[in-house]
C-alpha cells in the first residue's frame, strides 16, 4: 500500500468554474486581447485535460493549470512575431512631444513624471495602462509586457521574440516613449472630464 500517495488533478468539469476566471483575467493581462486570452485558456485547458496524469501533485491544480497557461502565451507571442502586422516603429512625433531639440525632457513632460503615483488612482492608472499597451505595435508591447509585468531578463526577451539585444533596447524605449505620451494624453484627459 502506497504510504503518500499522490492527489489527482480535480474533477476537469469544475476547471472552468474554479479557474478560469483567474487564467482568464492573467492572460489578458498578457496578451492584451480579450479573443486571444480566451483561446489561451481554452488551450491551456485542452492540454490540461490531455496530459492530467502528468499533474504531480507536488503544487497546487491552479499553479500546474498557470505552469501550461504561460506557455499557452509565451506560443502565442511567437506566433505574432512569425506573422507580424504593420510595425508602425518608425514616428519622430513622440520625440518631438516629449524632447526638446537638445534631447531633453520638455518642461511639462518632467512636471508629469514627476508626480507622485501615490497621488493617483491606481485603478484608474491600470485600466488606462491597458488601453496605451493595446495601442502599441505587438513586438513593442510585448517587449514591455514582458520586461515590465512579467520581470524577465532581456537574453530571455530577445530569445522570445527573436531579436538581437540592441535591437530589444531600441524597441523598449520606442514603447516606453509611446507609453508615456499616451498616460500623459489619457491621464490629463480623463482629468478634465471630471
Amino acid at each position: 500500500m502506497d504510504q503518500n500517495p499522490q492527489p489527482a488533478a480535480s474533477d476537469p468539469a469544475t476547471w472552468l468554474d474554479q479557474y478560469g476566471d483567474y487564467l482568464y483575467r492573467f492572460a489578458l493581462s498578457r496578451l492584451r486581447d480579450g479573443d486571444a486570452a480566451e483561446e489561451a485558456v481554452q488551450e491551456t485547458f485542452v492540454a490540461a485535460l490531455r496530459n492530467k496524469e502528468q499533474f504531480s501533485g507536488k503544487g497546487s491544480e491552479r499553479g500546474w493549470l498557470m505552469g501550461i497557461l504561460k506557455r499557452k502565451i509565451i506560443d502565442f507571442y511567437r506566433k505574432r512575431q512569425r506573422d507580424p502586422v504593420n510595425l508602425d516603429e518608425e514616428s519622430g512625433s513622440i520625440s518631438d512631444m516629449l524632447f526638446d531639440k537638445g534631447g531633453h525632457w520638455k518642461k511639462e513632460v518632467r512636471g508629469f513624471i514627476a508626480k507622485s503615483l501615490d497621488s493617483l488612482e491606481v485603478k484608474e492608472f491600470r485600466s488606462i495602462l491597458q488601453k496605451c499597451l493595446a495601442l502599441l505595435p505587438s513586438r513593442q508591447a510585448d517587449a514591455f509586457t514582458m520586461r515590465t509585468m512579467d520581470d524577465r531578463e532581456a537574453d530571455d526577451i530577445c530569445k522570445e521574440l527573436d531579436i538581437s539585444s540592441s535591437n530589444y533596447w531600441v524597441i523598449l524605449h520606442r514603447a516606453r516613449l509611446r507609453l508615456a505620451s499616451c498616460i500623459k494624453q489619457n491621464w490629463f484627459q480623463a482629468g478634465e472630464n471630471v
